[in-house]
């Protein structure tokens, strides 16, 4: 059943709802809705497979990209967000079923009323990314958990890339010895291969967990994997590695997750001057729509 998501998603969910409805003292949704849902479903697949990824492993950002597409860019705020709701209760069950790892709608929800013009990307106010900049280059000992929570945030603060992205990296995408520090990220996920320069700060953070990441019994080359298995973090716990690194220097944000400090590489970059083409391609962007929203946040200050 779970491979039928994949192939036809729609089909898929008229089972479930199908199975929801006949469930001892559950109502459903009623059949015409239901048939609508279906063709929202089948049209969000067809842009998922333009963008190359499938409903197992879209992001936030390819839900943001749908905006853009020539009949979607029309919605009203109404019907964006049906097409929100809908994804974050659909993506809420395949999490459950083991389909996905993650609810990539769920901050999305709560902003479905707002204009698609309107929406800026969460980002840290500058002395805040300064102030982890600090954290992250401070600590000086070999806890391990320590090394491993200043690495994760210099990973995410000083390249940019997706918590997808930081999942699948390994220690030999890693080069801090070299004489300009990088990151290799590899084709995936409707984002291309890309090899992305490491910011000053994250260096030696990185180098240090590198370092002792291959000393540990763990199996496999990722960057950060489970101890008992070697596979791959999930994205829970990189979110609660980034919340505790917040708590650290005693701020709060209303997303402490690895999109925040994406963000805000993006915008540091742009800050610094770097033509909003060349920041797009280093965030794997198809589009400079994500840059022009934030750079409304630069035009706009004092």
């Amino acid at each position: 059943m779970n491979d039928l998501w994949l192939r036809k998603p729609s089909v898929a969910y008229g089972d479930w709802q199908d199975r929801e409805r006949s469930a001892a003292g559950r109502r459903g949704y009623a059949p015409q809705s239901v048939v609508q849902h279906r063709a929202m479903l089948d049209r969000f697949h067809r842009h998922l497979v333009a963008q190359g990824v499938t409903i197992a492993n879209f992001d936030s950002e390819h839900i943001e990209a749908f905006w853009l597409d020539p009949e979607a860019v029309s919605y009203a705020p109404g019907t964006r967000k049906r097409y929100l709701q809908l994804l974050d209760r659909l993506c809420r069950h395949l999490v459950e079923i083991g389909v996905r790892q993650n609810n990539p709608a769920t901050g999305l929800v709560g902003d479905a009323g707002w204009p698609v013009q309107g929406t800026v990307p969460l980002f840290l106010p500058e002395a805040v990314d300064l102030r982890l900049q600090d954290f992250v280059n401070a600590y000086q000992g070999d806890d391990v958990s320590i090394l491993r929570m200043r690495a994760v945030v210099a990973l995410f603060l000083g390249t940019g890339i997706t918590a997808a992205e930081g999942r699948a990296a390994t220690t030999a995408d890693l080069h801090t010895s070299c004489e300009s520090p990088y990151l290799n990220v590899e084709e995936g996920r409707g984002k291309p291969a890309r090899k992305i320069p490491l910011e000053a700060f994250a260096v030696s953070a990185l180098a240090a967990w590198k370092a002792r990441r291959e000393a540990l019994p763990i199996a496999g080359g990722l960057l950060f994997a489970l101890r008992s298995t070697g596979a791959p973090i999930t994205d829970m716990s990189l979110g609660n590695i980034v919340r505790d690194a917040f708590r650290q220097i005693g701020y709060e944000a209303a997303d402490m997750s690895p999109r925040i400090l994406r963000n805000t590489y993006g915008r540091r970059a742009l800050l610094a001057g770097m033509p909003r083409d060349q920041v797009s391609r280093l965030l794997g962007l198809a589009s400079n729509h994500t840059c022009d929203r934030i750079m409304t946040t630069i035009d706009d200050r004092p």
